[in-house]
């Protein structure tokens, strides 16, 4: 149990990380305003994941008590779609949106609704905790889901923490835009590790 919270966590931690609409906002953000907008755009995020996280562990144990076997689709399903991230992170040129210093102000408000309406929250969530616990879906219950879900907040928060911290370093765009091929194949290969990991503990 502790070891599937440990891994909820620190899965959970990776997709804040991944490249995505959010992380170039959060850079553009702190290398243009500095890191205390970035910290509220954050913080505003972190209650829109927290909504679709919630939302995803309700949808996954449902989804078993109807049928094992929709599981096993759902998880076949997960781990295609993991593939396909994969796929399009190999692909894609990781460079911050320049609309997005309209962000910089009220960061808290925007930060919220970003987080609520940003298109990879519900099914990336989805995908990571039916890898993560796919093994063990009957340790899912009521009374285990929040600590998952709390789990789940305390990865976002240590990501976030960090992400805060990076975008505060002097030069750090500079780095992070040379950088960017380097990063965008690392998530990738993390994509493909866990939508392996998914397949493997089919039962």
């Amino acid at each position: 149990m502790l070891t599937l919270l440990l891994a909820t966590a620190l899965s959970c931690a990776l997709v804040v990380l991944t490249p995505g609409p959010g992380v170039p906002t959060v850079l553009h953000i702190g290398t243009g305003s500095g890191r205390r907008p970035a910290a509220h755009f954050l913080l505003g995020h972190l209650a829109g994941y927290l909504m679709w996280a919630l939302l995803a562990l309700i949808a996954l144990r449902w989804v078993q008590l109807l049928s094992p076997a929709v599981f096993t689709y759902l998880t076949v399903a997960s781990a295609l779609y993991l593939v396909y991230l994969g796929i399009r992170a190999l692909a894609a040129a990781s460079a911050p949106d320049s609309g997005a210093s309209a962000y910089a102000r009220r960061p808290l408000a925007h930060g919220a609704v970003f987080g609520l309406t940003n298109p990879k929250s519900y099914p990336v969530t989805l995908a990571i905790f039916t890898s993560v616990i796919a093994g063990n879906i009957d340790l899912l219950t009521a009374a285990t889901v929040p600590l998952f879900h709390l789990a789940s907040a305390l990865g976002c928060i240590t990501a976030d923490a960090l992400l805060v911290w990076i975008v505060g370093l002097h030069a750090v765009r500079k780095l992070y835009t040379r950088a960017a091929p380097w990063i965008t194949r690392g998530v990738a290969f993390l994509f493909f590790g866990f939508a392996a990991y998914s397949l493997l503990h089919l039962r």
